[in-house]
């Protein structure tokens, strides 16, 4: 019960640190922008996708052989994303270096307006190095998502932000040969997530 305490106590932290890391410079527009966890919008199938990471192609093929977390959502999300992302951080943090080199995670992020390249590689470095920022063109992005069945839908606020984006908060997990193994829900913790990696790749 202590070390689960602990745990939560650290992620909490984390979560402070990334407000402060990203949003205190529109902290107070940030504040104002609600967020509303979608469903699937249909069943996912899992497959590889292209889209960009830091300017450069990104095809999820080329990882084949690791076990991959992918998340999709953006990096003005106010609570749910850095959650999961911390999470995730947790996870990774647990395996030993040479288990590190056979997962990969990847960040999807659904609003391309504001992602840049270079927040995106900030955003996703501060949580885990192992963890890939990529976006897309929105055409390229519904390709993605329609493969997962990840939804999201952009929210006009009337703030200086300008609008949040509503998204499903899913982490799929994929296995090393490219195939989609299972769906944590958002809200899955570090131990679920470890537990489901050290099955992968304990696999024969």
């Amino acid at each position: 019960m202590l070390e689960r305490g602990l745990w939560i106590l650290v992620m909490a932290l984390l979560v402070v640190v990334v407000w402060v890391a990203f949003f205190l410079p529109e902290a107070e527009e940030t504040a104002q922008l609600p967020h509303r966890a979608l469903p699937l919008a249909a069943e996912p199938v899992g497959g590889d996708f292209r889209l960009s990471r830091e300017g450069e192609s990104f095809d999820l093929a080329q990882h084949r052989g690791k076990v991959v977390l992918l998340y999709f959502g953006y990096t003005y999300c106010p609570d749910v994303c850095p959650t999961s992302l911390v999470f995730m951080r947790q996870a990774l943090e647990q395996l030993e270096p040479d288990q590190l080199e056979q997962v990969q995670g990847v960040f999807v992020s659904v609003d391309p307006e504001r992602d840049d390249p270079a927040r995106l590689d900030e955003y996703t470095r501060f949580f885990h190095p192992n963890i890939t920022g990529v976006s897309g063109t929105h055409e390229q992005l519904q390709q993605a998502g329609r493969l997962y069945g990840a939804a999201w839908q952009r929210t006009e606020t009337g703030s200086a932000m300008g609008y949040a984006v509503d998204h499903s908060s899913n982490t799929y997990v994929i296995g090393r040969d490219g195939q989609l193994v299972e769906i944590l829900p958002h809200g899955s913790d570090a131990g679920q997530i470890l537990e489901t990696v050290l099955a992968l790749l304990t696999e024969d």
